[in-house]
């Protein structure tokens, strides 16, 4: 088998190797019958533009990493999407890799990238040892963080303001005459601890009591949350509201809770966080502490294209706020 060639198509155009060139380029050389004509007959052909050689001349590759922890998690493939789409619209392709919850196997994609010669890098981290765990190859290309505060990291980043949605989520439930909440987690990451302390600030200001039910996972999903809340509903049920660390936590708990004909909302309400499209679904309906995914998404984008298309340099958190979105999860107790 031999891939299709620009002389192939020229021969076959009965043009000269040039006149392709310039049709793909879209040169003003060329008339717009003979751009049309050539531009058909590559499609025909089957034709595709040799990127690996383009990029050795243009010292560029229009090429963008993006690492995820777990693109199964609907979150994290959401972020994907608007990541891409953003991209898309101002001429640059992703190349997705996912990390998995393993600090090697996040070190090993970053390098495949480099070794890719993508112009920059988006990055979902793991974890907080990510940063120090891959800095040798961050600081070789642009590289941005997403979704996960890194504090004073010296690192560009875009995240949601976690602390501020456990905030308003505690004080909603609150408003509701809620005064025995359950905060349902995991502190793995920075990001959660983030979300543990914004649950905490909103207790010590109204005077509640701090109750916590730790995950022992390191990664949010359905079934996790589900097993955790078997064996939390197996004691006695002495709060009125859990307020879950996500909603794939919280997805996990409600499908125990219906097991054990434990009514939310009625027996108990529930809050999640992330406000993933399956919390939305008829039956469901879950109050949720909406992350503002696109925008952190195309931000993201934008500053990344900004250090690679403009050479800028140093590095800018961006904090985004998130959104209380109240569905039928949570009931009134006055």
């Amino acid at each position: 088998m031999k891939n299709v060639t620009l002389k192939d198509v020229a021969k076959a155009a009965g043009v000269s190797y040039a006149t392709v060139s310039r049709a793909l380029s879209g040169s003003p050389q060329i008339s717009g019958a003979t751009r049309e004509r050539i531009i058909k007959l590559c499609d025909e052909m089957g034709y595709t533009t040799n990127y690996v050689a383009r990029s050795m001349v243009m010292k560029k590759t229009d090429l963008i990493g993006l690492v995820v922890p777990a693109i199964d998690n609907e979150f994290m493939s959401q972020l994907a999407y608007y990541a891409e789409m953003s991209a898309r619209s101002h001429g640059y392709n992703i190349m997705l890799c996912n990390s998995g919850p393993d600090l090697r196997q996040e070190k090993t994609v970053v390098k495949l990238l480099l070794g890719r010669q993508v112009d920059g890098i988006l990055i979902v981290p793991q974890s907080p040892k990510t940063y120090e765990n891959i800095q040798a190859y961050t600081n070789q290309v642009p590289t941005v963080f997403l979704g996960e505060n890194l504090r004073d990291q010296p690192q560009s980043y875009v995240a949601a303001d976690n602390s501020w949605g456990t905030y308003i989520g505690t004080r909603y439930l609150w408003e509701l005459g809620h005064r025995e909440i359950l905060y349902f987690g995991r502190r793995h990451s920075t990001t959660h601890q983030l979300r543990a302390e914004g649950y905490m600030r909103a207790c010590q200001e109204l005077g509640l009591r701090q109750r916590f039910y730790n995950s022992e996972y390191s990664r949010s999903s359905i079934e996790n949350g589900y097993q955790m809340a078997k064996d939390l509903f197996s004691r006695p049920i002495d709060y009125t509201a859990i307020f879950a660390s996500t909603d794939s936590n919280a997805l996990g708990i409600l499908k125990a809770a219906d097991e054990l004909r434990i009514a939310i909302p009625g027996r108990l309400s529930l809050i999640g966080f992330d406000d993933i499209p399956s919390t939305a679904l008829p039956r469901i309906e879950l109050t949720t502490i909406e992350q503002p995914k696109r925008a952190m998404a195309v931000q993201a984008v934008e500053m990344l294209r900004d250090r690679i298309e403009n050479g800028t340099q140093g590095y800018a958190h961006q904090i985004l706020m998130p959104t209380l979105i109240k569905r039928d999860t949570c009931d009134s107790l006055r």
